[in-house]
């Protein structure tokens, strides 16, 4: 009976491999599974075993999983084609037999409007029929996605958005892996919806001040209407699909949907979350 880590050749899927290992989980009882196996071979020189994963392919996924297994499924990355890749797992750990699956889902999934939702919710819905035993991880933002903010910042000393006065209450993707590691070794999970967020929920007037100091540059936040903001991102280059995403998520960001501070996700890691300023710095030349 093995750990099963999907999507283990990804930023979060790998983190979790190497917080299990630091858990004292044996490496040949880990499966490191997912298409760009170069990016796992130094774990597999650790004694992890890998294996191709590839969620448009039924067998390779059929392939790694057995009676007993406790698997990972991280959510995929191509909007548009979630459902159906994951429905792929899901089908193929029925069929094995194995013990519990997790999944990585996002914030209330089931009743949020966030953009990127829908897909969410009816994975967990793919997984309430499917008979598994479950444990279904709803995490929050993750502060590394503002590293292209403290990009774009350093080189304009702006942050656009349309955000309002809204919050996010982001946490590191280190934070995250550790979750999904204590859950995928420790009792009492079964049947579980965990809602993952950080500690504390910062504005982006807040984003600004923590890039003005980290940048030793003063950095303002300018927050302008979802129809300003659109038009600014096709100026400088976006796509009109992209354009509206990010509107879109402002959007959600404005009215709560990121903003969520439970404290489940400290509790699991038995540690405070990891603060927008430490996650961003590392991320300084």
């Amino acid at each position: 009976m093995s750990i099963v880590v999907t999507g283990a050749t990804g930023h979060l899927g790998r983190r979790v491999v190497e917080e299990l290992l630091e858990r004292g989980v044996a490496p040949a009882d880990v499966v490191a599974g997912g298409r760009a196996l170069e990016r796992v071979a130094d774990l597999a020189e650790r004694g992890v075993r890998t294996a191709r994963v590839d969620y448009d392919d039924p067998a390779s996924v059929a392939a790694v999983l057995g009676e007993g297994d406790t698997v990972l499924l991280v959510s995929a990355s191509e909007p548009g084609r979630r459902v159906q890749q994951h429905g792929t797992v899901i089908d193929a750990a029925a069929r094995a037999g194995v013990a519990r699956l997790v999944y990585t889902s996002v914030l209330a999934a089931d009743t949020t409007a966030l953009v990127l939702a829908p897909e969410h919710k009816a994975t967990e819905e793919l997984l309430a029929a499917s008979g598994l035993t479950t444990t279904v991880l709803r995490n929050g933002w993750y502060s590394e996605n503002y590293v292209p903010t403290l990009e774009q910042a350093r080189a304009t000393g702006v942050v656009l958005s349309s955000t309002g006065g809204g919050r996010v209450a982001s946490a590191a993707r280190d934070d995250y892996a550790a979750a999904a590691a204590v859950v995928l070794t420790t009792d009492g999970h079964e049947g579980a919806v965990h809602e993952l967020s950080g500690d504390t929920a910062w504005s982006f007037d807040e984003l600004a001040a923590v890039l003005s100091e980290l940048l030793g540059r003063e950095v303002r936040h300018d927050d302008v209407t979802p129809e300003e903001h659109r038009a600014a991102l096709l100026a400088a280059g976006l796509d009109e699909a992209t354009a509206g995403f990010v509107v879109a998520l402002d959007g959600n960001i404005r009215d709560g949907a990121l903003a969520a501070t439970s404290g489940t996700l400290s509790r699991l890691i038995g540690r405070p979350t990891t603060p927008l300023a430490d996650t961003l710095r590392r991320a300084l030349p």
